[in-house]
């Protein structure tokens, strides 16, 4: 029985920084990659960021590279998105999920699902 749940959304102003956590149970997490993903009123459900058990191999979308952060600890079965330099187009939920051993950027490939946090970036 997977479960993950999210925190650490809210509203924030533009130019800064949240982070968001994703606490998982019911497996170890050194074995499962977990991905950040975000829907916008209107819009499909895009990839964020996602961090594999293989060597912690990380991937960003171009969209927050440089400004965005994967990591985990897998001690405190816990994985970290740090978001700097948000922007009112960061406004969604984020959701995190996981998938065995290897990123994906195809959401399908993803079986567990948190229920998703929301984060609003505005004045």
């Amino acid at each position: 029985q997977l479960q993950l749940v999210e925190s650490g959304g809210g509203l924030v102003q533009p130019g800064g920084s949240l982070r968001l956590s994703c606490a998982v149970s019911g497996f170890t997490l050194g074995y499962y990659a977990i991905g950040w993903f975000r829907q916008a009123p209107g819009k499909e459900r895009e990839g964020v960021s996602c961090i594999s058990s293989i060597g912690g191999s990380t991937n960003y979308a171009d969209s927050v590279k440089g400004r965005f952060t994967i990591s985990r600890d897998n001690a405190k079965n816990t994985v970290y998105l740090q978001m700097n330099s948000l922007k009112p187009e960061d406004t969604a939920v984020y959701y995190c999920a996981a998938r065995v051993y290897r990123c994906s950027t195809d959401r399908g490939d993803f079986g567990s699902w948190g229920q998703g946090t929301q984060i609003t970036v505005s004045s």
